[in-house]
């Protein structure tokens, strides 16, 4: 007797999935009358990077008339914009349906940034430990504009079947180099936050509300709780927020030689992870675990660095407006020792970070 079939997503539940994976929430616009007069920027050179943002893991080919939907852009600047795009490698044309698609340019031309974050080398060894024992996603990330960027991911191969399928088909895995993830609705996203000094926190925070406030309004709820438990702890965990069926612990690393902060995470699909198992498990043993594994990695690496994300308090929220509050946090006693024993060596070779768009 066959077993009957699994039983099929919530349309609500999988609708979060498909966003989580298409990243289309959480690609802020750079929105161009913020540089109006500037003469400096280059408006073209931007309206052609933003048109190859448009593509996703779902939506990888469009045709001009949706590229102009989706830019807002005129028909004819579209054209000329795709035609330039595709001589130069970064996009490419289907000859039976006209319809474009990123090209291979776009692997050269980001290599030297990847080959650059030596890191990456470093903490692999130990992102695949780590993943093997406690059967979770371990990635790394660094900041793009208002998201984390995934820069360097480990999972086992038996779990490759974890897989998520869209309705058109697609399907991608639970995390994978180029992932975008919002700093405010992600535990590597809040790690990141809980990274940054006191006052880079709040201009980041600010603009986050600015810039994308859906997500300002559905995440800035558990932001300060996230910042305690991650200047606490040394990692803040997420059960369900950003997607139903995703637990999370994220940790900051430090920062590189150039000033990029670095940040780590651990993920299991609901299913995934042991029966039973949630926030509890995620502070108890999947925190600690990602933990120790930094500090293994700041142990190997030759040379400096500054204070340890974890040694950083947290910016106090104001309790009327729930935005940063005016006022410096207090330093407990905790922080403190925490501070005296987190410090580092810089990285070798870890390279210039990447420019941040605003």
């Amino acid at each position: 007797m066959r077993p009957n079939p699994p039983a099929p997503p919530v349309p609500g539940r999988q609708r979060e999935r498909e966003r989580y994976f298409r990243n289309q929430p959480h690609r802020v616009p750079l929105g161009y009358e913020a540089f109006a007069g500037d003469k400096q920027f280059a408006t073209t050179l931007a309206r052609g990077i933003e048109l190859m943002r448009c593509f996703t893991a779902e939506d990888q080919e469009l045709s001009n008339a949706e590229l102009a939907a989706r830019t807002g852009l005129p028909r004819p600047t579209i054209s000329r914009l795709t035609y330039t795009l595709t001589v130069l490698g970064y996009l490419r044309q289907d000859a039976r349906h006209g319809r474009y698609a990123l090209g291979s340019a776009l692997i050269s031309a980001t290599y030297p940034l990847m080959a650059s974050i030596t890191l990456r080398q470093q903490a692999r060894p130990l992102m695949n430990a780590l993943a093997a024992v406690t059967g979770g996603h371990v990635s790394m990330g660094i900041r793009d504009r208002l998201s984390i960027v995934l820069v360097e991911t480990s999972r086992l191969a038996a779990r490759e079947s974890q897989r998520v399928r869209f309705h058109g088909g697609a399907h991608g895995p639970m995390a994978d180099v180029g992932l975008t993830l919002p700093i405010v609705g992600s535990a590597i996203g809040r790690a990141y936050l809980a990274g940054l000094a006191a006052d880079e926190r709040a201009a980041l925070l600010n603009e986050i509300r600015v810039k994308a406030p859906e997500d300002w309004a559905r995440f800035e709820p558990g932001i300060a709780a996230a910042l305690r438990e991650h200047a606490r702890q040394g990692f803040c965990t997420m059960d369900g927020e950003l997607v139903s069926e995703v637990l999370a612990v994220g940790a900051a690393f430090g920062s590189l030689r150039g000033g990029e902060m670095v940040v780590f995470n651990c993920a299991f699909q609901r299913g995934s992870a042991p029966a039973g198992r949630g926030p509890a498990w995620l502070r108890g043993e999947i925190g600690p675990r990602l933990v120790q594994m930094l500090q293994a990695l700041r142990d190997g690496a030759a040379a400096p660095v500054p204070v340890t994300p974890a040694a950083v308090d947290p910016v106090p929220l104001d309790t009327a407006t729930g935005g940063p509050s005016a006022g410096k946090p207090g330093r407990t006693a905790r922080t403190a020792r925490v501070a005296r024993t987190t410090r580092t060596a810089p990285l070798k070779g870890s390279g210039r970070s990447a420019a941040r768009r605003g």
